[in-house]
């Protein structure tokens, strides 16, 4: 079945992309019938011929750019060329094959004569790298695929498309900078084209992230220039020079150090941007003191001793410079704070959540906010309960405080915590909240909140059979259902409680888990209520824990937190807990009742793509551990409406970072030891 339908999926997507595979066919065929693809064809006597270039086009060779366009130079370089192809493959598929065939022709065509117009120019000046690929002639697509993967940029959504646009460039850079041959020059055109005429490209507001992507892309992209220095000859256009003197533990070195410095830089670190604006001075002395030694040595005297080219040396150095011109323009994106307070000064306490949630109330997940590993950040009246984990401030539920506030709330809180370089996102919010957040943010559904509204709530019919059967039952069997305060139940129901609780963990290889899950360290909060099953003989058969949902000053619904049974206990005593507590919530004139939503537990359609693939995964393997899809399954029992609880994020870029803020922020106490022997049950059950 599997086969079947990875079959019907890949022929779906190649009958929308005919043009790019009819050149990959034409491309291989040509190969094939002029042995490019087993021996270098640039030694075929047909190579002069159909190649393109300044030479050929001063010769009067007029069709070269066409047929010098499906032609490869070597065997190795076809396994760059029909790779790059798929940045074609991308544009047919979202904009259709005219699209890719103009750009792809467009491109090619003009990055080969616009290269041939810039030598011509050139070469009539004492430049020797324009004089040498002046007389150069090659063959290959390679500047439609720049072509074709610059303006398949431009389909991709944001922040990827600013991403990838950087990442394009900085390889051109590179390469151009660097090595300088005829086709990196056609290709720096080729993208010059399409990047210039694409207003997709153009991004319209430049935030703090992008400010420190770009400096971060940067930094990779000269460090780059620099690493190669030791290991490979330069023939740039901006001279030639050996490989630098040095061992291969100085490459690593000097690897380490540029990734170190251009990660902090992503994250926005202020030491880092010393480091940089500190290097590129450096660089200006430099270029000063080799300014000044030429004039009074001489400039060919200076070489010898140098043993490099002094333009070599001049273009890095001035990189560097105008590259810290970039940094001082945006210094104001370097100042992260990671460790600092987010939001207005002083810091609320959980008191004043407590008092923000009465007064102005709050969902059903609300009340969690109030626990021990919170912290909070108020920005006028609204307040953001949050964790900060693995670099991210992990915001629980949605912003406390008057409604009208939210969407103000949750903007100041992500430009806060984007500021102190982490990276934001929100945990089982709500649709308010999801539309608060950027248009351009991610979501995924991590959880249904079950809810059950208690007006005129009765357990009659068919559908009620079990809950009443469980009602009953407990009637017969004489089981005492009682609600209460953990801290008004004597010591002997309390000692009850915790081992009935220490049981249920020992059954566990990780511990308790916490964030939105509670224990009965929770339980113990005055405001939060215990529902008791008592046998005939005193002894706590199962109990619940419930949460107060507050709105418009008072409590209005409960919402379900722990759920503990002893073993050998009343059967039922989980349906009879609930049932009974609904009874009892909705005599007090409760408004509704929430049994919390079981993580990992949604339903999704069969087309919700590839990360709700990965999420079920995850939801089969963690299930012999925790059992989420069985909980979910058992509060259908109650029929209530579901509220998705979504996790709002910036892109997929962060997911890395939120998965293990999660991991942290549920599993806090969890032990290596305790994280290998989970996994060795999960690969257990999944055979």
């Amino acid at each position: 079945m599997r086969e079947n339908t990875t079959t019907r999926r890949v022929s779906a997507v190649a009958r929308r992309i005919p043009a790019t595979l009819a050149l990959v066919g034409i491309l291989i065929l040509v190969g094939v019938a002029v042995g490019a693809l087993w021996q270098p064809f640039t030694a075929s006597p047909l190579f002069p011929s159909v190649a393109y270039g300044l030479p050929a086009l001063e010769a009067g060779r007029w069709w070269t750019p066409l047929t010098g366009s499906f032609f490869v130079g070597a065997p190795w370089v076809y396994a760059l060329v029909v790779p790059g192809l798929a940045g074609m493959a991308l544009l047919e598929f979202r904009r259709g094959s005219r699209v890719a065939l103009a750009y792809f022709g467009t491109g090619q065509l003009f990055s080969v004569l616009a290269a041939a117009a810039f030598l011509w120019g050139a070469a009539l000046l004492p430049w020797a790298w324009a004089q040498e690929q002046a007389m150069a002639l090659g063959v290959g697509p390679s500047g439609g695929i720049v072509a074709c993967l610059a303006a398949a940029v431009g389909v991709l959504p944001s922040p990827w498309r600013l991403r990838a646009g950087t990442t394009l460039i900085a390889v051109l850079s590179v390469t151009f900078l660097y090595w300088g041959t005829l086709s990196d020059l056609q290709h720096v055109f080729a993208a010059a084209l399409v990047l210039g005429v694409d207003r997709s490209l153009r991004p319209q507001r430049v935030s703090v992230r992008e400010q420190r992507l770009i400096a971060f892309a940067l930094v990779c992209t000269l460090g780059a220039m620099e690493i190669i220095g030791y290991v490979a000859p330069m023939t740039g256009p901006f001279g030639s020079s050996g490989p630098a003197d040095g061992s291969w533990l100085d490459v690593a070195v000097n690897t380490v150090l540029v990734l170190v410095v251009a990660l902090a830089l992503h994250r926005g670190r202020r030491w880092a941007w010393i480091v940089l604006l500190a290097y590129s001075a450096l660089n200006l002395v430099l270029v000063l003191l080799t300014l000044v030694l030429a004039v009074l040595v001489g400039v060919t005297e200076l070489e010898a001793d140098l043993d490099a080219d002094l333009t070599s040396i001049l273009a890095s150095s001035t990189l560097w410079i105008l590259a810290a011109a970039y940094f001082v323009l945006v210094r104001a994106a370097f100042r992260a704070r990671p460790r600092a307070a987010l939001g207005d000064a002083p810091a609320p306490g959980v008191e004043d959540v407590k008092t923000e949630l009465r007064a102005s109330g709050g969902g059903t997940l609300s009340w969690m906010t109030t626990w021990e590993g919170m912290s909070y950040a108020r920005f006028g009246r609204g307040i953001v309960a949050y964790q900060r984990r693995s670099g991210v401030a992990l915001a629980l539920a949605d912003p406390l405080g008057p409604v009208e506030t939210r969407a103000a709330t949750v903007r100041a809180f992500i430009e806060s915590a984007e500021a102190a370089g982490l990276a934001p996102c929100f945990f089982s919010a709500d649709d308010a909240t999801r539309a608060a957040v950027p248009s351009d943010w991610r979501s995924i559904v991590v959880a249904d909140d079950t809810v059950v509204d208690l007006p005129g709530l009765a357990f009659t019919g068919k559908a009620w059979g079990d809950v009443r059967t469980s009602l009953n039952r407990a009637q017969r069997e004489g089981m005492t259902f009682r609600l209460s305060r953990l801290a008004d139940e004597t010591w002997g129901v309390r000692q009850q409680l915790r081992a009935i609780s220490e049981s249920w963990v020992d059954e566990k290889d990780l511990p308790e888990m916490g964030f939105t899950l509670g224990t009965l360290h929770e339980a113990a909060d005055p405001e939060v209520r215990i529902a008791l099953a008592v046998s005939p003989h005193g002894d706590v058969d199962g109990f619940l824990s419930w949460l107060p949902i507050y709105g418009d000053g008072a409590v209005r619904g409960w919402t379900l937190d722990l759920m503990r049974r002893r073993e050998g206990g009343f059967g039922p005593v989980m349906e009879y807990l609930i049932g009974s507590s609904a009874q009892q919530f909705s005599t007090e004139g409760a408004a509704v009742m929430s049994l919390s939503g079981a993580p990992l537990a949604h339903e999704y359609p069969a087309d919700a793509g590839a990360i709700v693939d990965l999420q079920a995964r995850m939801a089969s393997m963690l299930e012999p551990v925790y059992g989420f899809a069985s909980l979910h399954r058992f509060k259908q029992k109650f029929h209530p409406r579901y509220e998705t609880l979504s996790l709002l994020y910036r892109d997929e870029a962060d997911l890395a970072r939120i998965g293990a803020a999660l991991t942290r922020a549920f599993l806090p106490h969890a032990t290596i030891r305790q994280f290998a022997s989970a996994g060795v049950d999960l690969v257990r059950h999944e055979q």
